[in-house]
């Protein structure tokens, strides 16, 4: 499955946090599970695809990051069943044939 998470800065934010969040997703990708991400043009935060079995696993990924875990963002999480028009951010197995 795959887990949209928002994380929106807070009047907290302090972007020392930065480079440690960049290694906190640099992780999730060498683990498999980061599908795609980036920061909003409007510096008011970001957002990341993540693969996970679950809403309370991606949540714990969430919270885990360290834009959560300092305070600097707040973290929202949405299962989603996200069409991926080039193919890239799909696994396969979760890909299926058009009827």
């Amino acid at each position: 499955m795959h887990f949209l998470i928002l994380a929106l800065r807070t009047p907290d934010f302090d972007p020392e946090v930065l480079p440690s969040h960049r290694a906190y997703l640099d992780a999730l990708r060498l683990r498999g599970l980061l599908a795609a991400h980036g920061p909003f043009l409007d510096q008011s935060g970001g957002a990341y695809v993540i693969r996970a079995d679950s809403l309370p696993e991606a949540e714990a990924v969430a919270a885990a990051d360290p834009l959560s875990s300092s305070g600097a963002s707040e973290m929202a999480v949405w299962a989603w069943d996200a069409t991926w028009i080039d193919g890239t951010a799909v696994d396969a197995a979760d890909e299926t044939e058009a009827p």
